[in-house]
């Protein structure tokens, strides 16, 4: 277990910010992990949880506690059973479940990050959900002292939110299961109507893995999803606020703002998000507000790819990331009454 002081946390971060923490330790096996856990919490030391850093944003003071770098490997396939370990990079698991023929997260290619994270924030992206594999969490819990396995329904999965998410101090994941599809070579039905088309077929469709896997990447990466370390645009969380869930009466005031805004023949996105509720889209909301692609002069800016990644054009503090944030979360409400909330975890900071 590598222990450091005063380590600097941003090149952890997807979005290279932050300040530094005055313990750094990197755990390698799940026992180290929960020996880290345990030292913090015996001694009443803030503890920050790090993984593939990119559901971060850390403040420019940096954090004054243990910082955790969970970098453990595992990878176990029998059948179509994975059980992956929490510091497995994400996006080679996924590589590595297309490889062997197995359906169900190839339309979460891409997606930057640790495999222990996916479930916290329920991972979703072009049709898919990790809510709709997974089997089991093995996590620690703080409270008992103990390690205990979750079920998907004790998870409590919903839309980009979980039980872990819910109540943040309490678990530690360490490991992951996820049940997969062996469909001969075929992807899960395609549920995402950006991706069949690219793909040349209807929505429910079934098409080969690799192709499924390949042309996501290639639509992430139009949108600056994929990580390049040479291309600042991609120097983001992803998608920095999630689409808002709206309850009816919410959702006709907003259609009437649409109105006044921008003319009654301009009908704004919706999808039933179930409970009486309608989702629409951030990504419409922020360039309907006047925020469009390359927004910005300074050093965090809009993505000129895509609206929802904010991003830091090199030489950005935490700061002028969170300006940002807070005037498109402003603009968006002013011209719609529709709060915007930020998907990354805030650390020593908020909107």
């Amino acid at each position: 277990m590598q222990e450091l002081h005063d380590a600097p946390l941003a090149p952890l971060t997807t979005f290279r910010l932050g300040g530094p923490a005055t313990r750094l330790v990197t755990a390698t096996t799940d026992a180290e992990v929960i020996a880290a856990v345990r030292e913090a919490d015996d001694t009443g030391t803030p503890l920050l949880l790090i993984g593939g850093g990119s559901n971060l944003v850390i403040g420019d003071k940096g954090f004054d506690g243990t910082a955790l770098h969970i970098a453990t490997r595992g990878f176990s396939l029998d059948g179509t059973t994975l059980e992956l370990a929490a510091g497995e990079i994400w996006t080679d698991a996924v590589a590595r479940t297309v490889e062997a023929g197995l359906a169900g997260v190839e339309c979460l290619a891409g997606i930057p990050g640790s495999a222990g994270a996916t479930p916290i924030q329920n991972v979703g992206a072009y049709g898919q959900e990790v809510s709709a594999t997974i089997t089991e969490v093995t996590a620690y819990d703080r409270r008992s002292r103990e390690t205990v396995a979750l079920s998907n329904a004790d998870c409590a999965f919903s839309y980009r939110h979980s039980r872990f998410k819910a109540d943040p101090e309490r678990y530690v994941v360490l490991r992951v299961r996820f049940e997969l599809e062996d469909a001969g070579g075929l992807s899960a039905p395609l549920r995402y109507a950006e991706t069949a088309r690219a793909l040349g077929v209807e929505a429910g469709d079934r098409v080969p893995l690799t192709a499924a896997r390949e042309t996501v990447l290639k639509l992430r990466a139009g949108k600056g999803m994929v990580l390049d370390p040479e291309d600042h645009d991609t120097w983001s969380a992803g998608s920095f606020f999630t689409n808002p869930l709206l309850t009816d009466e919410q959702f006709a005031a907003f259609r009437s703002r649409v109105a006044e805004r921008l003319g009654d023949a301009v009908e704004p996105p919706a999808f039933p998000a179930g409970d009486g509720r309608v989702k629409t889209s951030a990504a419409w909301l922020i360039d309907r507000a006047g925020f469009a692609k390359g927004y910005g002069t300074g050093p965090a800016r809009i993505s000129t790819k895509h609206t929802l990644a904010l991003t830091n054009r090199g030489e950005a503090t935490t700061e002028d990331l969170l300006a940002l944030a807070r005037e498109v979360v402003a603009g968006v409400h002013d011209a719609f009454g529709v709060t915007l909330v930020n998907e990354p975890v805030t650390v020593g900071v908020s909107l």
